[in-house]
This record gives C-alpha cells, structure tokens and sequence, in this order.
C-alpha cells in the first residue's frame, strides 16, 4: 500500500465526469499533507512523461481520472477518463 491508495479508492467511488478537489480535501482523503512538490503542476500532470511512475499519477490513472491542478496553484482538477 502506497501513501495515495486512499485517493485512488476515493477517486473510484466517485460518479461525477468532473470535479475539483483543494489540497486540504486531498491531505483529508490521503490522512497526511501533501508534499510541497504537489503545488507545481509537472508533479500531478497524469499524461506528462508517462514512463516516470509516480505513485499519485498512478493512483489517478487506477482510480479512473486524469488529474490537472489549477491555476490557482492550490486545487487539483478531475476529468474522468473516457
């Protein structure tokens, strides 16, 4: 079990095409604070250098989305994969 199996479960009960989570739902969801490096984006971008496994793209990936965080530097978006 790795530290974001939580969010891959959370991210597999969800029904919703789309939705924004904050980092402080994240840090609830996974029970633990997110590193700083989740503030760049390169860090949560699931089809950006896909041959580097990193283990919260590959809980999104197994929970059925692709994540994106916003501009706002402090959000993370959801978009179910097709």
């Amino acid at each position: 079990m790795n530290d974001y199996d939580a969010l891959r479960d959370y991210l597999k009960r969800q029904k919703l095409a789309e939705f924004v989570l904050s980092f402080e739902q994240i840090e609830e969801v996974i029970d633990a604070a997110l590193p700083r490096a989740a503030q760049r984006a390169s860090w949560w971008e699931t089809l950006r250098s896909p041959q580097e496994k990193m283990p919260q793209r590959e809980a999104c990936l197994a929970g059925g989305y692709i994540a994106t965080r916003l501009t706002d530097g402090k959000s993370v978006r959801f978009k179910r994969i097709k």
